[in-house]
């Protein structure tokens, strides 16, 4: 399942590319200015952190961090009572802003943003349920069996950092979950090539050919290359980031789409135009994929300061998990496998 995780990595980039307005306004900095030399200096100097709850001291909150939170949501509230005013009155209303590439949200024990982070562990533990399944139901010597494994604890782990980054956004948390992303995305497209072009070995304790062993070595060169270069650049490259994640994504989904209507042999002990009767199930998974991300696209002030358009996006993409997980399953048990010993 990639196209929830590529498109998770880049459209929060377009926002972060975008300065923010609200942040920018003299409003915002008059407010910030008088909050941080109001309760965040102490008699001699000293940093006031001390004196934030045990929750936004967990998270990692600072009393500047706070000062932002709380004029953020001064200015909201202010543009809310304007919109308001203005709906009764016929007049154009004040917009919310976004602040430092981000929507206003009500946090909650520390969360920036608490529904994104619930929706995050909702897809953690729906790819971990998936885990179960294959560890449950594909056979123990089926050659791609490993690779799925793999894939899909890296998955728990790019929604766990998902989960750590709408916590709290962090120059760290957000390095974590874009690489985390990224590395997901790659090794989608790397077990799809072996997959559909049989590059490992069906019968187990085989060696692996040196096609499987360059195109392994090549994905491992790209990512190290990848994290190296947004790492070592004194500023995150958001476009390229951004592009890659794209043009991985893309081919990933477009090999998908060989599945039902390629010319490709899909198992050793059929012919090339043998198709499953489940065969469609790929094509569906990147058509619902592509539905759930178009959310993204209407973005707009969350719902009680709480639910935005990327939550909802997160959201939709539980129930899709187990298609993915399934389809994978029934491959694994096809007929056309009957030259691999079980």
């Amino acid at each position: 399942m990639i196209l929830p995780r590529l498109l998770c990595s880049i459209l929060p980039l377009i926002a972060a590319i975008n300065a923010s307005s609200g942040d920018r306004s003299p409003p915002f900095q008059q407010c910030l200015s008088n909050c941080v030399a109001r309760t965040c200096t102490g008699p001699n100097g000293a940093s006031q952190n001390s004196d934030l709850p045990l929750a936004l001291r967990l998270t990692r909150w600072t009393c500047a961090d706070d000062c932002k939170y709380q004029c953020m949501h001064i200015l909201t509230d202010i543009a809310l009572k304007e919109q308001s005013g203005a709906q009764s009155s016929s007049h154009l209303s004040t917009r919310i802003h976004q602040y430092y590439g981000k929507w206003p949200f009500w946090r909650f024990a520390g969360m920036q943003e608490p529904a994104s982070v619930l929706f995050s562990v909702l897809n953690l533990v729906t790819h971990a349920a998936g885990m179960k399944k294959i560890l449950k139901e594909v056979p123990k010597h089926f050659h791609m069996r490993s690779l799925y494994l793999i894939w899909s604890g890296l998955a728990v782990n790019a929604w766990v950092w998902s989960s750590v980054f709408h916590t709290r956004d962090t120059p760290v948390t957000e390095m974590l979950d874009y690489f985390s992303a990224g590395l997901v995305i790659l090794y989608s497209l790397f077990f799809t090539v072996v997959r559909l072009f049989h590059l490992r070995p069906l019968t187990p304790n085989s060696p692996s050919g040196p096609t499987y062993k360059l195109w392994a070595i090549l994905c491992g060169l790209m990512y190290l290359g990848h994290i190296s270069y947004l790492t070592l650049l004194p500023r995150f490259d958001y476009t390229y980031n951004m592009a890659a994640n794209l043009v991985i994504g893309l081919i990933h989904n477009a090999l998908w789409l060989l599945y039902p209507w390629g010319s490709i042999r899909l198992f050793p002990g059929k012919d090339k135009h043998y198709r499953p009767n489940f065969s469609l199930q790929p094509a569906l998974f990147v058509l619902l994929t592509t539905l759930a991300t178009s959310l993204e696209l209407f973005d707009f002030p969350p719902w009680c300061r709480t639910i935005d358009a990327h939550a909802l996006w997160h959201l939709a993409t539980v129930p899709i998990v187990p298609i993915w997980y399934r389809f994978l399953v029934k491959d694994a048990l096809d007929s056309g496998w009957r030259s691999l010993k079980m």
